[in-house]
């Protein structure tokens, strides 16, 4: 048997696999059972480093107060952020207002339908871009995220092997397993891949760390991170702030919460006038 026709074999085996755990034991969540494509977007952005169940209540919340681009459009940055304080990684909130603002004024509303457009929105990077194609549109595009990755290096390769995994070498399974029903209908595929994936993480050692692009992610307690989330859910929730206000707040040492405040400022999340603080419009 050629190598190629072992990969092939391997391909379908694999993918045989991946619909037999979904079968069985496929999640359901709000950006599933509902998949206009505004939806799709919203989660997505939410979803970026954040487990699912975290995200559940903020997606149900936010679409009900803001169920179209154009809703969120006319809200104000403050007011979004202030249903943002607690999901972190405070960019993408400000990230999905710019969205808002685009797809309006330059898509009419309307979700962009393929990867390529969609990579031009704030913030869509590849994955994302992918990723909002496949689920709001069915579109067969090609992307990786922690659990796809987690799935294709479990079942691909050995776990003994030395060498790290590249991307570029998922990439190509995946190419090659979206072909047939995987192809005619691949935002099942993708569901599928990742609920396996996320399950493999909790009967193994993580895969990802044989991945040649895995960095651990660093402790939240103590971290500038978690000083330019108090700063955010103060100016949200409590309006504008003096640096001595802000101390108080956040329990911050002074010269970690100013390099807080210099990051949210470059962010385009804050702004500051004669050293009163708020949220940037």
């Amino acid at each position: 048997m050629t190598a190629n026709v072992e990969k092939i074999e391997k391909i379908k085996r694999f993918k045989a696999e991946v619909h037999s755990y979904y079968e069985q034991y496929g999640r359901t969540f709000p950006w599933r059972e509902r998949t206009a494509p505004w939806g799709v977007l919203v989660s997505e952005f939410m979803l970026q480093q954040t487990q699912t169940e975290r995200v559940i209540p903020y997606f149900e919340r936010w679409m009900s107060r803001w169920p179209s681009p154009e809703a969120l459009h006319t809200a104000s940055l403050e007011e979004a952020l202030s249903e943002w304080v607690g999901l972190g990684y405070n960019r993408r909130c400000r990230f999905l207002k710019d969205c808002a603002r685009v797809i309006t004024e330059d898509y009419g509303g309307h979700v962009p339908e393929t990867p390529d457009i969609l990579c031009s929105l704030p913030g869509a990077g590849a994955y994302t871009a992918g990723a909002i194609a496949c689920f709001a549109y069915n579109y067969p595009s090609v992307f990786i995220e922690t659990n796809i990755r987690a799935a294709t290096i479990h079942f691909f390769y050995d776990a003994h092997s030395p060498r790290a995994v590249s991307d570029r070498e998922i990439f190509s399974i995946l190419e090659a397993a979206l072909d047939g029903e995987t192809r005619k209908n691949p935002r099942l595929w993708y569901w599928a891949l990742m609920d396996y994936g996320t399950n493999l993480k909790k009967l193994h050692v993580n895969p990802n760390r044989r991945s040649a692009h895995y960095a651990k992610q660093s402790k939240f307690e103590g971290s500038l991170r978690q000083i330019r989330g108090g700063v955010v859910r103060a100016l949200a929730q409590e309006g504008a702030s003096t640096i001595e206000s802000l101390l108080r707040k956040t329990a911050a040492q002074k010269q970690e919460l100013y390099r807080a405040l210099d990051g949210l400022q470059k962010d385009a999340i804050v702004c500051e006038n004669q050293g009163v603080y708020r949220i940037k419009e």
